[in-house]
């Protein structure tokens, strides 16, 4: 227990580092000296840590690098700077889960409960990515900027700006996709990451054959708007009986409840999972799948299976386009009801370390609180780690549940399967597609996943914050693969079909990827002579 306070106490000191002096060393020039060993330690944190270092970049290229990068810091530099330099160089690990964060200026407590109440427009935008150009896809407050094409972000080129940021983020091995995909969903974050906070941002749209210019702005969440001359709303409400407000209250809790199983995003109100018919018939069934991190995943599944189970519904499509991955357990589920045969859906996966978790939790970019947690937490922790680790042949693999031989869902589908994939396919995502591809379960359309087929960097991560440019950099610990392997190493799953939609298919308000699904249903019907699956 002493050690335990002593711990706690040295932590606690740690977190007391004033804004102040977080923000003079964030912006300060830091020493030739200090960043090369920066270098050394972020590339000594890759080397202890992940298990598939050099599974794409041999050693020997991978140490070239990182020494060439040191040779080319030949003055005081900046962190932002620094960052411009060693995340092309960690994006040659070619590994989709790393990531290198560049540290921006923190704001006193003060200063943050002020800007809650703001909002840039600038990230109220929606960007796509397509035929080498950036367009508004979506907007959350000024709707009439959907479909115009991006001209100028501040003075500068939108496309010099994303040539740049594709060398600071990478996919799993050698594939492409990723990069405009991740141009498209990820451009705000990108921007941040190298403009930092902005209170105002001019940008030149072209609309049809109108070019203008719109002046960003934070503004006021909840500007109220102006009540001059407004009359006064003199409707009297009239008090809700004992049954209305019991019907009321009982909306509310289904409300609640659906929220939670189709997974409610409210800064976007939108749902993580959707179901629903693309014919009168009940024959197509559509789940769009955003993502697999948010709400209660089996009563979704549980419900959309068992519909699809009482209606006899012959064509399922699985829409996995844009969706970045997420939790193992919710992929792992809905193979369940995909799945033919009995099946082991990943590996064990290979880690290197006994306690990962311990990893995860003390790595010193982690919060504090979870440092204080796991500190005393760590005897049922360690114990944990170490019976679900083993190690084989000098290499040491974690247990998870899913890698145990597994039976199909009582009432798993039947019928014919459609996954539409692109490359923010990812992650979790590529795991799914990999099991389901494997097994000749599922027609894929669209373009190759940004997730490699043979498994990824994952599960768990550490992040490490290097010690002089406070630079972030996201380790992934565990390599989780599906058993299937294909060749060569370092692509994507891809599809049978190849379709990559363009911006005149925006426009026209076409999904070519979809339309091409719904022709071919059209043909297996007519082939069936049924109009159901065979």
């Amino acid at each position: 227990m002493r050690y335990i306070f002593l711990i706690f106490l040295v932590l606690l000191f740690a977190s007391c580092k004033s804004v102040d002096k977080y923000n003079q060393q964030v912006t300060s020039l830091h020493s030739i000296e200090s960043l090369k060993a920066d270098v050394d330690a972020v590339y000594k944190q890759l080397q202890k840590h992940h298990p598939h270092l050099y599974q794409y970049t041999s050693k020997e290229v991978l140490d070239f690098k990182f020494d060439s990068l040191k040779t080319t810091i030949t003055k005081p530099i900046t962190s932002q700077e620094f960052y411009e330099k060693i995340a092309p160089v960690i994006k040659e690990v070619r590994q989709g889960h790393i990531s290198v964060v560049p540290p921006k200026e923190k704001f006193t407590k003060k200063e943050r409960k002020a800007l809650q109440k703001k909002e840039f427009e600038f990230y109220k935008l929606d960007f796509e990515y397509l035929d080498n150009t950036l367009w508004v896809e979506g907007a959350r407050k000024d709707s009439a900027l959907i479909g115009s094409q991006v001209l100028k972000i501040g003075n500068e080129d939108p496309n010099d700006l994303i040539k740049k940021y594709k060398t600071q983020i990478a996919s799993d091995g050698y594939n492409t996709t990723l990069y405009d995909r991740a141009m498209s969903k990820g451009f705000t974050r990108m921007y941040y990451r190298d403009k930092g906070f902005l209170d105002s941002l001019p940008m030149t749209f072209k609309l049809k054959d109108s070019v203008f210019t719109k002046v960003l702005r934070l503004v006021d969440k909840n500007k109220k708007t102006d009540s001059i001359n407004k009359p006064k709303d003199t409707t009297v409400v009239a008090e809700l009986s004992k049954a209305e407000k019991r019907a009321k209250k009982l909306a509310a809790k289904e409300k609640r409840r659906q929220n939670k199983k189709l997974g409610y995003i409210p800064s976007r109100k939108e749902y993580t999972r959707n179901f629903s018919f693309l014919d009168s018939d009940n024959e197509v069934a559509y789940m769009k799948i955003r993502s697999f991190t948010n709400g209660k995943f089996k009563t979704y599944y549980d419900e959309s299976f068992e519909k699809l189970d009482s209606l006899k519904t012959p064509y399922l499509v699985i829409d996995l386009r844009d969706n970045g991955g997420g939790r193992i357990s919710e992929i792992a589920y809905l193979y369940a009801y995909l799945a033919q045969d009995d099946f082991q859906f990943i590996n064990e996966s290979e880690v290197n370390s006994r306690v990962p978790f311990m990893t995860f939790a003390m790595a010193n970019g982690s919060p504090f609180g979870l440092k204080v947690v796991s500190i005393l937490l760590s005897p049922l922790i360690v114990t944990h780690n170490l019976l679900k680790t083993k190690k084989v042949d000098d290499k040491i693999y974690y247990k998870f549940k899913y890698s145990k031989l597994k039976e199909p869902k009582e009432n798993n589908y039947q019928g014919k399967v459609y996954v539409l994939i692109n490359g923010n396919s990812f992650s979790a995502s590529s795991i799914l597609s990999t099991n389901l591809q494997a097994t000749n379960r599922a027609v894929f359309v669209g373009e190759e996943t940004g997730g490699a087929y043979n498994g990824t960097v994952a599960g768990i991560y550490k992040y490490y914050t290097l010690p002089n440019s406070l630079i972030k950099v996201r380790i992934g610990l565990m390599h989780i693969d599906a058993p299937y392997k294909t060749k060569p190493d370092g692509y994507g799953v891809r599809p049978d079909v190849f379709i990559v939609p363009t911006q005149q298919d925006r426009i026209n308000d076409v999904d070519p990827e979809l339309d091409w699904i719904l022709m071919d249903i059209e043909k297996d019907k007519s082939y069936s002579g049924s109009g159901k699956a065979h």
